[in-house]
């Protein structure tokens, strides 16, 4: 069976509560061997969370950052606090921060200042970032240009925009993760995208519990998923699925450089 490996997921939400070990079981058991959780949900509370499930699985890592819908609950302490546990050995990337302008729980000016400052930190530590972009593609564009990723590079996360901005994202160091919305008939410009962009640039998620690919549309997403959104992407580029998973399982362990062996 292919190797794959999830790069965006929220295992410590609510909705894994009930079942989690179960979930990152039935993971396992579809090949899927490799997980980020992302601890970005309510705050700073959600990587203290996130970073006990990875110390708890070998092949779990975690991010730390305040999401832009928390941004106006992000104080100045918070900034000392992700310094504090990006040192972790399972923190491995500065995230998801960015812009959610289809909400606004956070106020816009808010939301731009507190992801100026958690960019300037993972340029300080030379840590990758992962972006969260939802309807603020010129305001995302115009802050990375203005103030750069540094070398450590970027995930951009579900990605949504165009395939014009995300060869201009991977010419500024960015990495394209796509979700299970490539399953999607109504998925537009997201195969263009798919088909377009360079192999070596490509990352595949599930951002469970959010977003499951067909034939789940419309219930929990989890980690085992990934497989789909990995089927999905090698019809788009006419690719064997063992190869769609041997470079995007490659490419995770670039993009957020992780040095442990692969299986």
């Amino acid at each position: 069976m292919e190797t794959l490996f999830d790069t965006h997921a929220h295992l410590d939400f609510p909705q894994f509560s009930k079942d989690r070990e179960e979930v990152i079981a039935r993971a396992r058991s579809e090949g899927v061997c490799y997980i980020i959780t992302i601890g970005a949900g309510d705050g700073l509370e959600s990587a203290d969370r996130a970073i006990d499930i990875a110390q708890n699985h070998e092949q779990i890592w975690t991010t730390v950052g305040v999401h832009p819908h928390e941004a106006r609950l992000m104080t100045d302490q918070d900034q000392g606090r992700i310094r504090e546990l990006v040192r972790h050995k399972k923190v491995v990337a500065i995230g998801e921060i960015g812009l959610d302008f289809a909400k606004e729980y956070s106020p816009r000016e808010v939301q731009l200042s507190r992801f100026r400052e958690q960019l300037a930190i993972a340029r300080e530590l030379d840590i990758p970032v992962v972006i969260h972009n939802r309807e603020a593609h010129g305001d995302i564009m115009r802050v990375l240009k203005e103030d750069g990723i540094g070398e450590a590079g970027g995930i951009m996360h579900c990605y949504s925009g165009s395939p014009e901005m995300a060869l201009e994202l991977i010419r500024m160091g960015f990495y394209i993760s796509f979700p299970g919305v490539i399953t999607f008939k109504n998925a537009k410009q997201l195969p263009g995208v798919a088909r377009e962009i360079p192999e070596d640039k490509i990352l595949i998620e599930t951002d469970s519990p959010f977003l499951a690919p067909e034939p789940y549309r419309g219930k929990r997403n989890e980690p085992a998923y990934v497989r789909l959104v990995a089927e999905a992407l090698a019809r788009i580029r006419e690719l064997p699925l063992a190869s769609i998973a041997k470079i995007t399982t490659e490419n995770a362990f670039k993009a957020f450089n992780i040095t442990q062996q692969m299986d």
